[in-house]
């Protein structure tokens, strides 16, 4: 499995906190005619609380089609249609045979005795699709599981060798108070956005709460939707759409 040039379809909207943060991983190579950088996937995204109503991006309003002068809409070009994003997303999430769930599965029959703590789908310019896989033992050590996401083979599991006692000790009080399995909150997001789970990842807000975070690619217009779900509850506390 080629990790040497990849790219990651999530955009972590804050730190993990004594976890492994997932990021966007910068592609040296091109994959079908794309070349992916560096950098975060916030920019032009709608992000919308409870009980607030998102803004519009510039890439919404970009991508809209225009007007001829007959007052009929024209079609967009190849260029206006897609971002690189959402190109990487269209080109990628089509190949996957094995959704997350079962990479889920997979991973925790890796580790017995484990629970999830994150997946991630992860792509490379040559190679085959991935699911990148967190799973932890009661006492919060924390075992990396390669899942191939169309085989669904798992690779040996890894044991994280940074993690401290402080980390191990947040992390089983996570999983500790995490109700809500993460199979039910992506349950919620694609409840409200229809698609293609890309990522699942157990943290903790600012404020304490404990929740999975979970990204939902549309196959509409491979745009990806970002829900925060209350790990006690299953309440929506914030959306976010990433139009770039």
């Amino acid at each position: 499995m080629n990790t040497e040039c990849s790219f990651s379809l999530t955009r972590r909207h804050r730190a993990s906190r004594g976890l492994r943060a997932a990021g966007l991983v910068c592609a040296v190579a091109a994959m079908g005619g794309l070349v992916t950088g560096c950098g975060s996937e916030d920019d032009g995204a709608s992000r919308k609380t409870s009980g607030s109503t998102p803004t519009t991006s510039a890439a919404t309003v970009a991508a809209a089609p225009s007007k001829t002068a007959d007052g009929d809409s024209a079609s967009p070009s190849p260029g206006d249609r897609f971002t690189d994003d959402q190109a990487e997303r269209k080109a990628l999430v089509p190949q996957v045979k094995v959704p997350y769930d079962r990479a889920l599965t997979a991973a925790t029959d890796a580790v017995p005795g484990s629970k999830p703590v994150s997946i991630e789908l992860q792509g490379a310019a040559n190679g085959t699709p991935w699911w990148d896989t967190d799973v932890a033992k009661a006492d919060g050590s924390t075992f990396t599981v390669h899942v191939d996401a169309v085989s669904g083979k798992a690779d040996k599991p890894r044991a994280e060798t940074d993690e401290d006692a402080d980390d191990k000790r947040q992390l089983a009080g996570l999983l500790d108070k995490a109700e809500v399995t993460p199979e039910q909150a992506a349950a919620v997001a694609t409840g409200r956005t229809k698609g293609t789970v890309s990522s699942v990842e157990l943290e903790d807000t600012d404020q304490g709460v404990t929740i999975w975070s979970v990204d939902v690619v549309s196959p509409k217009d491979w745009t990806k939707t970002s829900y925060d779900i209350d790990a006690a509850n299953k309440k929506v506390l914030q959306e976010e759409v990433d139009r770039d």
